[in-house]
């Protein structure tokens, strides 16, 4: 599907969070998606996959994860600097302040008319993919795509520890997890005990584990694996249409791909 793209601004704890926000093109009403990108903010790479989402029958909605921190626009670039810069703001965000971020999302999507308020999602990657999964405390979000999320093994997320395992049980939404079995981030046994409680929770959780490093779908680096990536992509395309009824333009496009 064709799309457009807009910039979006909301105040949040009186911070101007942007959003980049990608839709079809044609008129309609579609899922609405809180896309949360990793350390690096709203890139090229980050940008490309949130716009692809919208192709596929979705608006797409991403915040600037560091808006208390960060001018607007700001983009840190891969490695080196950049990272510790990421890290850096990564740390010093309350995880509070996460959460109300993903809220106001939230909010914001349930009011436009080009969304379906009752068939939200979230999707993010990385530090995202940890974020996607607290989105889904949130009892709009009926589905939750977290891609190689970091932090759960052991609450590390933002400037306090995060209980994100522990509150998995109050999550109503499905869940479908993406990790890579290279990935230094989440090794074995910390993949083992993030599984484990996944189970122990009872909610709907499915998971695919590719042998990939850390950020295998981000385009621009070396971890990159165009087909791992591929493979994930679609599973994540075939899940979001299982879990979010009622849009035969989303099941017409995924079917496309296959």
């Amino acid at each position: 599907m064709q799309i457009t793209q807009q910039q979006q601004g909301l105040m949040v704890d009186g911070s101007l969070m942007r959003l980049h926000v990608a839709q079809p093109k044609a008129e309609g009403r579609y899922p609405g998606v809180v896309f949360f990108s990793d350390i690096y903010q709203l890139g090229e790479p980050m940008l490309r996959l949130a716009n692809r989402l919208a192709g596929y029958g979705y608006v797409v909605a991403a915040p600037e994860i560091f808006h208390r921190l960060e001018p607007p626009g700001t983009v840190m670039e891969p490695g080196g600097v950049g990272r510790l810069r990421g890290n850096a703001d990564a740390k010093a965000t309350p995880v509070a302040a996460y959460d109300a971020d993903a809220g106001a999302v939230l909010d914001w999507l349930s009011k436009q008319t080009s969304v379906d308020g009752q068939q939200l999602a979230s999707f993010g990657f990385c530090l995202g993919g940890h974020l996607a999964l607290r989105a889904a405390f949130d009892q709009r979000v009926k589905a939750a795509v977290c891609c190689y999320p970091t932090g759960l093994q052991d609450g590390v997320l933002g400037a306090d520890r995060a209980d994100t395992l522990e509150r998995l049980n109050q999550i109503q939404a499905a869940v479908f997890t993406v990790f890579g079995s290279l990935d230094p981030h989440v090794p074995p046994e910390a993949l083992q005990q993030v599984l484990a409680a996944f189970q122990a929770s009872g909610i709907n959780h499915s998971s695919r584990l590719f042998e990939a490093d850390h950020t295998f779908m981000r385009d621009d680096g070396p971890r990159w694996d165009p087909q791992a990536a591929d493979e994930a992509w679609l599973a994540a395309m075939r899940f979001l249409v299982d879990q979010l009824s009622g849009n035969s333009r989303l099941v017409s496009s995924s079917a496309s791909t296959s």
